[in-house]
């Protein structure tokens, strides 16, 4: 993941957060409180689905329990203790889950706590909170606040290049803020990286995750005009597939052109034939 990407998450959690990762970038030098924490990009690599966790009821549960055809999965990977930047990437993504015209049954929300310690009565607050926040009708039996054991917990996190550190002093964890959305079968389909998540890129990347099956033709027609980009995590335009598409209309657009010239001609010379009949 880019350095000066990963410095700016990281400045978000806290001043003293903001000022190492300054101290860092201005020696060109990794911040020591910082090593261990990053991002390794894994597209399209499956993460495994085989792993139990505890829901915020406690229910045990499966990891492939929330996986289903044609239906993507947004996940977030965080701890509910976070004083900061946890918060912000959770609310920044039901605040842009607001704008998103899609049915909120059509995908699933995963929060899932990185700290074995924490406990599923505290997923549950936690998931009450966003969810007064949030309150969009039908949403709230898609949307997941799940904690685990240590061992679950590190092959979800490696599998999605996702990585951490823990500072006993401060009984904190340095950590990147992303969102990661997976297709339905759980391969990694996109990143988002930050705290700020424009809703067209969400939109989009649940469309593509989700291989049509979410999403409209002209969602389609989007897509193929733009490209995702996995270091910032965005999507711009395509100039290539534009240029395509900006072809293929100049050819519709002569050719029913050459159609209606056609036509006139011949309703033309049939006119003439029978102003020639007539006389």
């Amino acid at each position: 993941m880019n350095d000066l990407l990963l410095i700016s998450v990281f400045s978000i959690m806290s001043p003293q957060a903001g000022e190492i990762a300054a101290r860092g970038a201005a020696a060109n030098v990794r911040p020591p409180e910082l090593n261990g924490a990053g991002i390794e990009a894994k597209l399209n690599q499956p993460v495994l689905l085989d792993l139990p966790f505890r829901e915020e009821t406690g229910r045990e549960v499966m990891l492939k329990d929330y996986f289903q055809s044609g239906r993507p999965v947004i996940l977030v990977l965080a701890y509910y203790r976070c004083p900061m930047l946890c918060s912000q990437v959770i609310s920044g993504l039901f605040e842009s889950l607001h704008g998103v015209d899609l049915p909120p049954d059509r995908y699933e929300v995963l929060i899932v706590s990185f700290d074995a310690r924490e406990k599923p009565a505290l997923a549950s607050a936690k998931r009450q909170n966003y969810l007064d926040q949030y309150s969009r009708p039908g949403s709230a039996e898609h949307i997941h606040f799940l904690t685990g054991d240590q061992p679950v917990i590190d092959e979800l996190t490696k599998a999605v290049g996702f990585s951490y550190s823990y500072d006993p002093a401060k009984d904190q964890f340095a950590h990147p803020g992303m969102v990661t959305v997976l297709t339905p079968d759980g391969r990694i389909a996109r990143y988002f990286f930050g705290i700020d998540f424009p809703t067209r890129n969400l939109k989009l990347g649940l469309v593509e995750a989700s291989e049509g099956e979410v999403g409209t033709v002209i969602d389609q027609v989007v897509l193929f005009c733009l490209a995702y980009d996995p270091v910032s995590g965005t999507y711009a335009a395509a100039i290539l597939n534009i240029v395509r598409v900006c072809g293929v209309v100049t050819v519709v657009i002569i050719v029913l052109a050459l159609l209606i010239a056609r036509r006139r001609e011949r309703r033309r010379a049939r006119l003439a034939l029978g102003l020639t009949g007539e006389k």
